[in-house]
């Protein structure tokens, strides 16, 4: 079986590792982006330095559909966060292909060809992180930590390995709508357990308390608990940032976005594979064949957003496919679902749906009159019990006209859960 493990793990890492073609172009154009900037900065008298970050900067960057290079730019602290934005257009102003990606602060996307993009992300200068108005101002801790501890190949690949194996879970990322591992927190986790098998295994073990990770020992085992912050708690792992005692690295991860991951790993352990290091898309016609086979409905949903595409548009679409699905459950039970966002601002899901025999609706109390004249008019079915009317509803309708007929009514809550357009198939 270790020789079995071994040999997949050697297979992957031939695969996810940039082509030397890929990381000369990077580099190169990284350097001449980085003295163009420098020189601007300078020529412009703005207090700020400039330094490369993320996966790039950490020696972990793997194989995707694109590579993007992060470039913090840190400004002195005379200046207002307000203010980051408009300093950024102007040492930015020169450069071609500049976008603005809107979110809690705004950063910058530059497309450079061969499916690399800067993406240039203006932060304060601190050397305190308690003086950090923003997650991104503690990146340049977060790159100085990794890049002194994080030394052997075997953690490195281990940390790569860790990112492909996640990716294809679809539990890679601390964004809203994955609710998962963010990179550094897997950098530290691997760097911890000294291996990505080590760190699968850990990680996969049932546990009847919560796992506490303080690597710098910066807590008594018994405090953690007392005395961060209870709202970054909630998560099945508390991982204490080794550069900020007080944040907790995982408070993203969701126990079922864990679970999910746990599953997967156990799978791997058991039978190593290639196959889990595969970013799957949904087979929509294998799961509509899958459910006609069990008598179970189908339905396809894809939902369009004008939010900023990213983690606001992933966020929000997440939000309303989940929103449909409680709808869902008042007539159907879900029996199955899954949602995957496209980057930009569609999201595309389904659900599998056993059909119930009737929807009970709870009405007002019979003192109460005037609602009970509209209940009346609302519903035909109709019962008193213990002082208040029940409606009963069969279900003789399919999934998809309940939801044509649920959106058809509430137009306005659909508009104001930024949605621009539903599609049902």
């Amino acid at each position: 079986m270790k020789n079995k493990l071994n040999f997949v793990l050697n297979e992957v890492l031939e695969n996810i590792n940039p082509s030397k073609e890929e990381l000369n172009f990077m580099e190169s154009s990284l350097q001449d982006f980085l003295l163009r900037i420098k020189k601007r900065i300078k020529n412009l008298s703005i207090d700020a330095t400039v330094f490369v970050g993320g996966s790039y900067a950490k020696k972990t960057l793997i194989k995707g559909e694109f590579y993007d290079i992060d470039v913090f730019l840190r400004f002195g602290k005379k200046y207002k966060e307000k203010d980051y934005g408009k300093l950024s257009r102007k040492i930015l102003r020169w450069e071609r292909k500049v976008k603005t990606v809107h979110g809690s602060r705004d950063y910058f996307r530059i497309n450079l060809g061969n499916s690399v993009f800067f993406e240039i992300v203006p932060v304060k200068k601190i050397k305190n992180p308690k003086e950090a108005l923003n997650i991104t101002d503690l990146s340049y801790s977060h790159v100085d930590y990794i890049s002194k501890k994080v030394k052997t190949k075997k953690v490195i690949d281990g940390i790569k390995l860790a990112k492909s194996f996640l990716k294809a879970s679809k539990s890679y990322g601390a964004e809203s709508y994955v609710h998962g591992f963010s990179g550094y927190s897997l950098e530290l986790l691997v760097y911890y357990f000294k291996s990505f098998e080590k760190f699968l295994k850990e990680l996969s073990k049932e546990r009847k308390e919560k796992l506490i990770i303080d690597i710098e020992k910066l807590y008594k085992k018994e405090n953690v608990l007392l005395d961060m912050n209870g709202s970054k708690l909630d998560s099945p792992i508390i991982l204490v940032d080794p550069t900020f005692k007080a944040r907790n690295v995982l408070a993203a991860l969701t126990e079922e976005t864990y679970e999910n991951f746990q599953k997967k790993a156990r799978e791997f352990l058991k039978n190593p594979n290639m196959k889990f290091f595969k970013e799957k898309k949904i087979d929509f016609e294998n799961e509509k064949n899958k459910s006609k086979k069990k008598s179970l409905e189908f339905l396809k949903i894809k939902i369009k957003t004008k939010k900023e595409e990213g983690d606001v548009a992933g966020t929000k679409l997440l939000k309303f496919f989940n929103h449909l699905g409680r709808e869902l459950n008042l007539a159907f039970e879900v029996k199955n679902k899954d949602f995957e966002y496209d980057k930009k601002k569609v999201g595309i899901g389904y659900f599998v749906l056993k059909r119930k025999k009737e929807i009970i609706f709870s009405g007002p109390l019979i003192k109460d009159e005037k609602n009970v004249r509209r209940f009346k008019e609302e519903h035909k079915n109709i019962i008193e019990k213990k002082g208040r009317l029940y409606a009963f509803k069969k279900i003789d309708f399919l999934a998809k006209d309940f939801l044509k007929e649920w959106l058809n009514k509430n137009k306005r809550k659909v508009k104001e859960m930024y949605i621009t357009e539903v599609i049902l198939d």
